[in-house]
C-alpha cells in the first residue's frame, strides 16, 4: 500500500471512486471554483462552446460558472500568462492552461521574469498565485515540438513550484494545493497518466506540495521517479521482485521543491539509488537528486547513484525511435542489476 510521507501514521482507507487523471483534474477545478469565486480558468478552447479543452478537462466549467470565470483565449501563450499574472495581482487565483509544454517557451518571459520574480522584486508585497497546467510526454508520435519534458528549466527558477502527478488521486490533490498556493505553480500532465484509471478517495483534499509518496516499500534499492516514469518503475519493480531484488519506489510528486528527507531516508535504508525521469538525462533534475544523495550519504552507499533519462536529442517521430528514446522497464532493471554487485 502506498504511504504518504506527509502522513506516516496509518489511517483507515477512505471510500474511493475509480476515475482517470483527466476526470480528477476536472473534479479539482469544479471543487476549487465552487469553493472560491476568485478562481478563474484561462486557455485555448477551455470554454464549452470550443469543446471544453483539447483533453476535455474543462468541459462543463463555463456552463456552470459562466464566461466571466472561464475564458477561451486566442493562440497566444504570452497573453494567457500575462492575463493570469494581472488577475493574480488583482486578487484572483487564475488557472492558466498552456496546451503543450513546448509552448511555455513562448511565455518564458512572463513565467520566469514576472510570475516567479514579482514577490522578490516587491519585497514580498506582491503575490502571484497562478497555476499553469500544461501537457507533454513522448509515446504518442507528436514529435519534437510537442513532447519535451522541460521541468528542469522551471526547477532552476526560484519562486515557482513544479508539480508532476502520476495517478488520479495525486492529480486532484496536488492541483487543489497548487490553486491554493500563494506562489506560482506549474503542474505537468502527461498522456500516459492523464487517462490511466485509479482509485481516488471520495473526500480527496489537497495534498501538500513538496512531499513524496512511497509507492512501494523495499530493502535493496531505491527507485526515485515522478510523472509517467513512475509507471515504468512500477513495472521494473515487479520484474526485480521476481529476481529476488526488493525495490522501494519513491514518487516525488513535486519536483521543486523535492522531498529530500524522504529520498535520503529511503536511500540510507537501501544503500543504493536509481533516479529515473523522462526528461533528457543531461542537466536534468536527476543530476541534482543524485548529487545530493552522493554528498549526504557518501559513506553509506554501496554503489554510485545511477541516473536514467532520455538521450541528448529532440523527441523523434517514428515509433521505433520514440520507444528507444524513452526509458523502458528493462532499462531500469538493467541499471539496478549493475549496482547490486
Amino acid at each position: 500500500m502506498s504511504t504518504d510521507t506527509a502522513t506516516a501514521a496509518a489511517t483507515p482507507k477512505a471510500d474511493t471512486v475509480k476515475m482517470t487523471g483527466q476526470q480528477a483534474v476536472s473534479a479539482a477545478l469544479f471543487e476549487a471554483m465552487e469553493k472560491d469565486p476568485k478562481v478563474l480558468v484561462f486557455g485555448e478552447d477551455v470554454a464549452d462552446r470550443e469543446g471544453g479543452g483539447v483533453m476535455g478537462t474543462t468541459r462543463g466549467l463555463s456552463t456552470k460558472f459562466g464566461d466571466e470565470r472561464v475564458k477561451s483565449t486566442p493562440i497566444a501563450e504570452q497573453a494567457i500568462i500575462g492575463a493570469a499574472i494581472g488577475a493574480a495581482l488583482g486578487g484572483y487565483k487564475p488557472v492558466a492552461e498552456i496546451m503543450l509544454m513546448n509552448f511555455t517557451t513562448v511565455a518564458m518571459d512572463m513565467i520566469v521574469n514576472h510570475a516567479a520574480k514579482l514577490r522578490f522584486m516587491s519585497g514580498g508585497q506582491s503575490a502571484v498565485p497562478i497555476t499553469i497546467r500544461t501537457l507533454t510526454g513522448a509515446g504518442f508520435q507528436t514529435a519534437g515540438q510537442h513532447a519535451d519534458h522541460l521541468e528542469a528549466w522551471f526547477c532552476h527558477t526560484a519562486g515557482i513550484k513544479v508539480v508532476c502527478p502520476s495517478n488520479p488521486a495525486d492529480y486532484k490533490g496536488l492541483l487543489l494545493s497548487c490553486i491554493d498556493d500563494p506562489d506560482p505553480c506549474i503542474i505537468i500532465e502527461t498522456g500516459k497518466t492523464l487517462f490511466a484509471p485509479g482509485e481516488v478517495p471520495v473526500d480527496q483534499g489537497p495534498i501538500p506540495l513538496g512531499k513524496a509518496r512511497i509507492d512501494r516499500e523495499g530493502t535493496d534499492v531505491t527507485l526515485i521517479s515522478y510523472s509517467s516514469m513512475v509507471l515504468t518503475c512500477q513495472a521494473a519493480a515487479v520484474t526485480l521482485a521476481e529476481q529476488g531484488i526488493s525495490a522501494e519506489l519513491i514518487d516525488l510528486r513535486t519536483v521543486s521543491p523535492w522531498d529530500k528527507e524522504a529520498v535520503l531516508a529511503s536511500a540510507r535504508k537501501t544503500s543504493r539509488a536509481v533516479v529515473v525521469h523522462e526528461a533528457v538525462r543531461s542537466f536534468g533534475p536527476g543530476a541534482e537528486i543524485a548529487a545530493t544523495i552522493q554528498e549526504e550519504l557518501f559513506g553509506v552507499l554501496k554503489a554510485p547513484v545511477r541516473r536514467l533519462g532520455a538521450p541528448y536529442s529532440a523527441v523523434p517521430f517514428t515509433k521505433p525511435l520514440e520507444d528507444a528514446y524513452l526509458v523502458q522497464p528493462q532499462d531500469v532493471v538493467a541499471a539496478v542489476q549493475s549496482i547490486m554487485g
